[in-house]
């Protein structure tokens, strides 16, 4: 398939990729089970096309039918797939495979599962590219290029690292490197940003959306944040239980919605609930956001690391003089891009590791390089919620092991009155009580949450330290997921420390926040007043790159320049 092809059918309007009463199914117990149902929809060159929806809506099982990557316990049960005029339902493996990469490029939303961990990035994304026939120098300059246009920061350092040396954003940015190394006419992007903060999202997208509209290729966006297919797309197709339920424009959608399940979506993402505005729930003064006495906090912490092999220097700063205080019975949020110094404050804070400099005082005590062992017995006060509750709960436990797993660990009740809790928290968290005896693949993600967030209250900590809770959910699991953080902090009095790269998420729950750039704090101070009167500039592009802003303003996404940051 030649670039000719590409241009005619670009000049034609004909799709690229025509998909026709499309049905699909698994195979469970002999039996297939219908997961979507004549779906039929066309993206072409030049076109940016978004599906919604959430999880087990179909989407992405839609996407991965295109670029032939079912699983094996799939079946294609019925309808067709065209690319570039073949059908690719029932053709040969070997043909499918030729159009995966130069025809149908695929970025997938797990950074770590689309890595190799034992080759540096530079070789994985030099391997794409040497498929285009580039040898040598060349090839070396390409690689750098497709680093650069992903937006990796100083890509020249980055390429000789591992996936484990690299924050997930920026593994994602390699995973967008690797897929427009073979110049595609088609980028199927599955949730491709959900990992990246929104500044970095955005300059994602921005370059995605170059593409299509200088090149004339097609993308199609996996999403269940309509916030950014309302942002992005020329078209929007929201699916549920398998069906498309609805498809327009994105005003269409957005304002002339005229399908229930669309305005519930759009009625709980942050984004959009407010049209486009951060509308925070604390409305906190500068003054009361001093008040409390805190539970936590970081005193002029810093924290350097060994400079990767490779790397000019001998050491890297993580955190510069970072300061951050958690008042006990509310919510400090920490926001900024990725790389900008969240995760190491969240281990500093958890004891996890040892700052260079500064203090960590818990409730008064310094806890700053104290032994695992001298640590311990206050490690029952503060717990953590990590953000992937799949790989954060042992897949073997059922959830009553799950739950009771820190009791057991620190010798605390009888086998009964650890059962009996384990009950009682399902209830705190809103599970039904049936769920103790299932394992978290049988759970959605959404319930497996709530079981990472009953087990963090098992041993009733004053403070909850949560990475990202929410990112990897649905917009309505994430409604949902809040407003129990909420819940339990009115009945319990816990603190929160909420780390996040979304700012609706943060304006829903937190009272605080500090703003992070480069491993320093540039602002600090209620969220009403951070929000609504950003000092800084990197605070000021965070908030303007909030999706859904653009499409709701009026500006089409290319329009969004220096001008419309507050």
């Amino acid at each position: 398939m030649t670039r000719a092809t590409t241009a005619e059918r670009e000049r034609t309007g004909t799709p690229i990729v025509e998909i026709d009463s499309l049905a699909v199914g698994y195979l469970q117990s002999g039996i297939v089970e219908p997961a979507v149902h004549s779906v039929t929809l066309a993206v072409r060159p030049g076109e940016i096309v978004a599906l919604v929806g959430e999880s087990g809506s179909g989407k992405s099982t839609t996407a991965h039918a295109v670029i032939g990557l079912l699983p094996d316990s799939a079946r294609i049960t019925g309808g067709s797939i065209r690319v570039g005029g073949v059908d690719l339902v029932g053709a040969r493996e070997r043909l499918v495979r030729s159009l995966r990469g130069s025809t149908i490029g695929l970025i997938p939303q797990d950074p770590m599962l689309g890595l190799n961990p034992t080759q540096r990035i530079g070789a994985q994304v030099a391997e794409a590219v040497r498929l285009r026939g580039l040898r040598g120098a060349a090839a070396d300059a390409e690689v750098l290029d497709l680093l650069r246009q992903a937006g990796l920061d100083d890509p020249e350092q980055r390429l000789h690292r591992y996936p484990h040396e690299l924050s997930g954003g920026q593994r994602q940015r390699v995973l967008i490197a690797i897929a427009l190394a073979g110049r595609p006419e088609l980028i199927i992007a599955d949730e491709p940003t959900s990992a990246l903060d929104v500044t970095v999202q955005a300059r994602i997208l921005d370059h995605l959306e170059s593409l299509v509209r200088e090149s004339g290729i097609a993308l199609l966006i996996i999403t269940h944040d309509l916030a950014i297919a309302a942002d992005r797309a020329d078209r929007v197709a929201v699916m549920r239980h398998g069906r498309i339920v609805e498809s327009g424009t994105p005003t269409e959608i957005l304002v002339d919605s005229e399908n229930a399940y669309t305005r519930r979506l759009i009625a709980v993402a942050p984004a959009l609930a407010h049209e486009g505005a951060v509308r925070p729930r604390f409305q906190l003064s500068a003054q009361e956001a001093l008040e409390g006495e805190p539970i936590l906090e970081l005193d002029s912490v810093t924290k350097q690391f060994r400079a990767p092999r490779g790397s000019r220097g001998q050491r890297v700063t993580a955190l510069d003089n970072v300061s951050v205080r958690v008042a006990a019975g509310r919510t400090h949020a920490v926001v900024g891009e990725s790389g900008s110094g969240k995760t190491t404050m969240l281990r500093i804070a958890m004891g996890l590791e040892t700052p260079t400099s500064g203090s960590v005082r818990f409730d008064g005590s310094d806890i700053a390089g104290l032994s695992w062992r001298r640590l311990r017995p206050l490690r029952r006060r503060f717990q953590l919620v990590h953000q992937n509750p799949f790989s954060s709960l042992d897949p073997r436990f059922t959830v009553r092991d799950s739950i009771i797993e820190p009791l057991v660990s620190f010798g605390i009740g009888s086998r009964a009155e650890r059962h009996a809790r384990a009950a009682e928290l399902l209830d705190q968290v809103a599970l039904p009580r049936t769920a103790l005896n299932r394992l978290p693949g049988e759970l959605s993600g959404g319930q497996r949450q709530r079981v990472a967030i009953a087990r963090a209250l098992s041993l009733q900590p004053d403070l909850v330290l949560l990475d990202e809770p929410v990112s990897a959910l649905d917009v309505s699991v994430q409604a949902q997921i809040l407003q129990l953080l909420l819940d339990l902090q009115q009945r319990l009095g816990l603190a929160y420390l909420f780390v996040s790269h979304d700012l609706a998420v943060v304006a829903q729950i937190a009272h605080t926040v500090s703003v992070f750039d480069k491993g320093t704090v540039v602002e600090s101070g209620s969220v009403a007043d951070v929000f609504g009167n950003p000092a800084h500039l990197s605070t000021q592009r965070l908030i303007a790159a909030i999706p859904g802003r653009r499409a709701l303003s009026g500006h089409p996404p290319s329009d969004l320049t220096e001008r419309d940051i507050p």
